[in-house]
């Protein structure tokens, strides 16, 4: 077949008004190229539709990470491993879902019509081995249900991805956001870039049942090359990005240990700060009004809704010491009714660590906002070591929380040993309990990232994957559409 492609520079970008030859795509990496050829070879798709291609990157989680669902800042880089996917309407209402040419299912239409509340989606993704197709599926009954788009046709879609799954980076997000962004404009959807990412949320919290915040998602659809996203989750500030002095680079070392954002860990931790959120509720004086069981609203005129607006110090002299260190969940729901989190649900028979966990959500904020602040008054290498001892401060406060890992915590400690190397920082990334280990040093540090990752294979037998480089979000790539 014979491949015409056009690439647009804007995610409304639909209409074909200008061809280029594939070779002569301005803009095209090897990996892009590389897809692109295999869409010509598969057996998926034919010569009636255009088929629609995009890209969406994973990211490295610098500072922020859990805390995002506390309404703290974050800062994010787009990493250069992304999630391809090529998309071709079809006259039947199925989507057939071909991933890597291992995975492959074919889901009818016809069963999100209504369309069907959420967690009756849920449930058709519940096995092990079709979970995977609820962040693909998902995108069109979220765009059914939040959007009222009427999907008269299917779609064929091509998936390859280069983000390693269970190793913290936001596979499943890239994975959202690239099939958003194909759906989109295929079917002449027009949204702008956050709106884009909000809804991709949603696929992974309601359809996938993972409890995550936001900032995968912004991520991976609104990144730029080499630059830090400042996102501030009170729900989606996007501040804009922040630049890299060229002094320091980022790199991401796994640790071996699979990461997964729906683990019962994070989700525990998760719980536990909006528990301690609504305990402080109470000592604040605020107004609390159950609504349904487990679930309760807030009348926050101070602090929004978010513990990342507490100060550290009004924190630790009104409210910390009557956090409980630990409290089981039936305890806790006779006691204060339920909490105000939409995507978790307090457990009557778990315990959960609440002063830790709602600590961590007031500290990381500031510790964010105090490495901002050090980027964008840079004041030489000589600021670095300051900046890295931020992130040893959150990795020990995710350890605090039970997110820790041994893996990770030697990675770190590695790290720590290897200032002479100009390194000068590590933490654990994302949802933590395993994952990747995100870490700053020198421009030139190459060779001792390198170095580490030796010595880390040779005390634990694995070898580790070194994410390096950056590339740009989703919206910044936008789609080519190509004609077989």
């Amino acid at each position: 077949m014979r491949l015409i492609a056009q690439f647009c520079t804007s995610i409304n970008c639909h209409p074909m008004t200008r061809f280029k030859a594939v070779k002569e795509l301005a803009n095209a990496d090897e990996e892009t190229l590389a897809f692109i050829a295999e869409v010509s070879s598969a057996e998926l798709f034919d010569d009636r539709e255009p088929v629609v291609v995009t890209r969406a990157p994973g990211r490295l989680d610098v500072m922020g990470g859990i805390a995002d669902y506390s309404g703290s800042l974050v800062l994010q880089l787009p990493i250069a491993d992304a999630t391809y996917v090529a998309l071709q309407k079809s006259e039947s209402r199925t989507l057939r879902i071909r991933s890597e040419k291992t995975r492959s299912i074919e889901i009818d239409l016809h069963n999100f019509d209504g369309p069907v509340e959420y967690v009756a989606a849920r449930a058709l993704f519940t096995k092990a081995e079709n979970h995977w197709a609820a962040y693909v599926a998902g995108v069109f009954l979220v765009l059914m249900r939040e959007k009222n788009t009427q999907f008269e046709k299917g779609a064929s879609l091509l998936i390859h991805s280069t983000v390693p799954e269970g190793k913290g980076v936001a596979s499943s997000a890239a994975l959202e956001v690239a099939v958003m962004q194909a759906v989109t404009a295929a079917f002449g959807i027009e949204m702008d870039c956050l709106e884009l990412a909000t809804l991709c949320q949603k696929v992974e919290n309601l359809v996938a049942g993972a409890p995550c915040g936001i900032m995968d998602q912004m991520t991976s659809a609104c990144g730029e090359e080499n630059r830090l996203l400042e996102l501030l989750c009170q729900p989606d500030q996007l501040r804009g990005a922040l630049g890299i002095p060229d002094e320091l680079e980022l790199w991401g070392v796994d640790s071996g240990v699979r990461h997964a954002v729906s683990g019962s860990d994070y989700t525990a931790v998760r719980t536990a700060a909006f528990m301690g959120y609504r305990i402080v509720a109470d000592l604040a004086g605020l107004r609390v009004t159950p609504n349904e069981a487990g679930k309760v609203s807030i009348e926050d005129p101070r602090w929004k809704g978010y513990l990342a607006n507490i100060t550290p110090v009004e924190f630790d002299e009104n409210y910390l010491g009557a956090l409980p260190e630990m409290i089981k969940g039936d305890l806790f729901l006779s006691r204060y009714q339920g909490i105000t989190d939409t995507v978790t649900s307090v457990q009557r028979e778990s315990e959960y660590p609440v002063r830790q966990a709602t600590r961590h959500a007031v500290y990381e904020n500031t510790r964010v906002q105090s490495f901002a602040a050090m980027l964008k008054n840079w004041q030489g290498i000589e600021s670095a070591p300051d900046l890295g001892q931020l992130m040893f401060e959150s990795h020990q406060s995710y350890s605090d929380c039970g997110l820790g890992a041994d893996p990770t915590d030697l990675i770190v400690d590695l790290v720590r040993n290897s200032a002479a190397d100009d390194l000068f920082g590590a933490r654990i990334t994302g949802g933590g309990s395993g994952g990747t280990v995100a870490i700053l040093g020198r421009a030139s540090a190459r060779a001792a990232i390198e170095k580490l990752a030796m010595r880390f294979s040779e005390q634990t037998g694995y070898k580790p994957i070194i994410f390096s480089g950056s590339s740009p979000g989703a919206c910044k790539f936008s789609h080519v559409r190509l004609k077989l």
